[in-house]
């Protein structure tokens, strides 16, 4: 994941809107004693070639999953799945081979896109053979299917063997305010891709193709081309999993064009008939057809788990997440570099467990337990997080709240944070306090419409109630101010995001890194510490989830 990209022009008043913070137990703590050079030597091993980019199922895998278990047992922890430090994760890795171009046919000549350069697609099925033959293409807009908002992209037509052709983002994208039928400028689940192919399967369809546009996809065609190439891994089905469609894929935008002008369609006016609510999908008038193979690897990805027990109330649980995972091969750069080391992302969040979990160590143990949980598959859709979330070690009732790590760019000291989903929990509380202790101000993510609230590892648990934190370094840095910050962001993504230039440097400045880690201790200990159980605000979509778990016996 990646910083957003633009800095905001104000800070935002987290506290308008949480509950006041005399209703709520949050200690003072004192600085932690945080290692600097763990944080180097973790990321530099983690990122080097010998661990090939961390893939599931490889042997980055099994490299990364001992080094985790020797830093945190180092560390002071305890194995946190009872005896194990390990959550076995079922997966199963696809890799897409022998692509067909994909031909679009029925206009005034066919039009045939070369895969990768025009278009990528994977299947989610475990088939050695994947086909899609003449299958009638239908524009459904953003593909959603929402009816508590009173909408549905899909309203009178059979998709049954069927291809949807669908746009990136939400209805309410280039929105300048956060008021509207999809909370305006702010994306919501209805916009990320594993929503629209998912929707897309329930109604029947053969395929689900999204149109990638940059600016509502918040990153570029080089970040689907790597991303959606080479192994890809998923949860493995049960008997009764909800149904798949047999191809889904993403075209470049002249490739979308293209197929809507060979339908004597414009794109631009479709995408604002998409806008409307009471859209009706559009039938095309042309299908699709492709056709690639399959080779199927079942396998178990593991999470690592490691726990500082409570002193007081050991079942009360407070969380740090990170992902250990990478794309492993990928793309190669024009070098011939294959390995998509993630140095940054996620690397340096991965080394960030291990360095707080060696401060809250040495400080001693708070009242309550501290978690700290390594996750798989994060790049393959939150496999990790969500497997945990659904089978939980730890009771989610039981699971006070939490803090994600996800990506440190290395920017320098700055004098803010990037709020991630501010407004939503009571945990914007803690985040004042410790803000204010630390000398920073809070700023509003200056890109809601990227939605990433949901691209994230705490997304699998806020769904499920639990409060969750994610906060990003700050962009108005203390040597260049906010232009300089959006600048080192902007670099990162167009030049090393998801590639195989995403590299340990030994010469970065580490400073920036370490100020924002001093943040996530104190939030964490002052979790810890405290007798409060924060909630979600009135009006929050995960409110309702949380006050139900606890209302069970022994929740919260």
């Amino acid at each position: 994941m990646i910083r957003t990209l633009l800095a905001a022009t104000a800070a935002l008043s987290l506290a308008a809107c949480s509950a006041s913070s005399a209703e709520l137990d949050i200690p003072e703590v004192e600085p932690g004693e945080l290692n600097e050079q763990t944080m180097i030597d973790v990321t530099r091993t983690l990122s080097s070639d010998e661990f090939e980019g961390r893939m599931p199922g490889s042997a980055g895998e099994e490299k990364t999953v001992a080094l985790l278990i020797e830093k945190f047992a180092a560390a002071g922890l305890k194995p946190g799945n009872g005896e194990s430090w390990v959550q076995k994760v079922p997966l199963v890795e696809i890799t897409g081979k022998d692509f067909a171009p994909l031909t679009i046919s029925g206009g005034d000549e066919d039009i045939s896109l070369e895969y990768s350069k025009d278009w990528v697609g994977v299947t989610y099925r475990e088939d050695t053979a994947t086909s899609l033959a003449d299958s009638e293409l239908v524009f459904v807009g953003y593909g959603i299917n929402a009816p508590e908002r009173g909408w549905n992209d899909y309203e009178g037509i059979d998709m049954t063997g069927k291809t949807a052709v669908i746009l990136v983002n939400d209805p309410d994208f280039g929105a300048e305010t956060l008021e509207g039928d999809f909370n305006g400028k702010a994306m919501t689940y209805y916009g990320r891709w594993t929503y629209k192919y998912e929707e897309a399967a329930r109604q029947g369809a053969a395929g689900a193709i999204i149109i990638h546009d940059t600016e509502p996809a918040s990153y570029g065609w080089n970040v689907v081309e790597s991303s959606w190439s080479g192994p890809q891994a998923y949860a493995q089905r049960g008997e009764n999993a909800p149904p798949l469609t047999q191809m889904n894929g993403w075209v470049q935008m002249d490739a979308g064009k293209a197929i809507l002008a060979a339908a004597g369609q414009d794109f631009s006016a479709l995408a604002s008939a998409a806008k409307e609510k009471g859209f009706k999908p559009v039938p095309l008038g042309l299908t699709a057809a492709t056709s690639f193979s399959n080779d199927i690897r079942k396998f178990e990805s593991q999470n690592v788990i490691g726990i500082l027990p409570g002193t007081e109330r050991p079942d009360e649980y407070i969380m740090h997440t990170a992902h250990w995972d990478h794309l492993g091969r990928c793309t190669p750069a024009s070098d011939g570099d294959d390995i998509c080391n993630g140095a940054v992302d996620n690397a340096t969040g991965t080394a960030a467990l291990v360095a707080l979990a060696e401060a809250h160590a040495k400080a001693g143990a708070t009242p309550r337990s501290l978690v700290f949980l390594a996750v798989t598959a994060e790049e393959s859709g939150l496999l990790g997080a969500d497997y945990y979330a659904a089978n939980p070690v730890f009771p989610l009732s039981q699971t006070v709240g939490g803090i994600n790590m996800d990506a440190f760019l290395i920017a320098g000291p700055s004098k803010d944070v990037t709020v991630v989903g501010p407004g939503k929990s009571q945990l914007d509380e803690f985040l004042n306090a410790a803000l204010e202790a630390t000398g920073r101000t809070p700023t509003p993510n200056p890109n809601p419409e990227a939605g990433y609230y949901y691209r994230s590892d705490h997304f699998a648990f806020a769904k499920r109630g639990v409060p969750m934190l994610y906060v990003d370094g700050g962009e108005d840095l203390a040597e260049g101010g906010t232009e300089a910050g959006a600048a080192i962001a902007m670099d990162y993504r167009d030049n090393r995001y998801h590639g195989p230039k995403d590299e340990f440097d030994e010469n970065w400045d580490w400073s920036g890194v370490m100020q924002d880690l001093q943040l996530f201790y104190r939030l964490g200990r002052m979790m810890g510490m405290s007798t409060s159980w924060p909630n979600w605000n009135e009006g929050d979509e995960f409110k309702a989830t949380r006050d139900e778990s606890c209302a069970a016996e022994g929740g919260c």
